[in-house]
This record gives structure tokens, sequence and C-alpha cells, in this order.
């Protein structure tokens, strides 16, 4: 039996946020963009590495945001 979860996240910019998720995301992950939601759902045979990769996809999205935030931030600085 497959389990399945599906994220929504709202973001100010979602296409920079998937394209920075992309090269950690495994073949048991689909992602879309709707208006500023990215949307992903996972499936996995196990709800232990269903719990496993929901986990590690929250932590990157976190750290996306954190890195396209600090980038905003610096490059408005330097252009003031």
């Amino acid at each position: 039996m497959t389990r399945r979860a599906t994220l929504r996240t709202t973001h100010g910019d979602p296409g920079i946020v998937a394209g920075a998720l992309e090269p950690d995301n495994t073949a048991s992950m689909r992602t879309r963009v709707e208006g500023d939601e990215l949307i992903t759902t996972i499936e996995r045979d196990s709800t232990g590495g269903l719990h496993a990769t929901v986990d590690d996809y929250v932590v990157n999205v976190t750290v996306a945001e954190t890195v396209i935030e600090a980038t905003r931030t610096h490059t408005d600085t330097n252009h003031e």
C-alpha cells in the first residue's frame, strides 16, 4: 500500500523555491506551482519512509526560503 502526503506552501515566488528544491527531489515526489503556492505530493511505500521524506522536504523548503531571502536582502542592500 502506498502512503501519500501533499504539502502546500505559499511563497512570494514559488517558481524560484521549486527550482532550488529540484536537485533534492526524488522520483517519489511531484511538484507543481499554482499561483503563489508550491504543491508537492510525496508517495512512499512505508509510513516511516513518507515521514522521513516529508521531514527532509520541510527542512529543504525552510533552507531555500532563507537563502532566497538572504540573497534578496544582500542584493537590495548593494543597490541602494
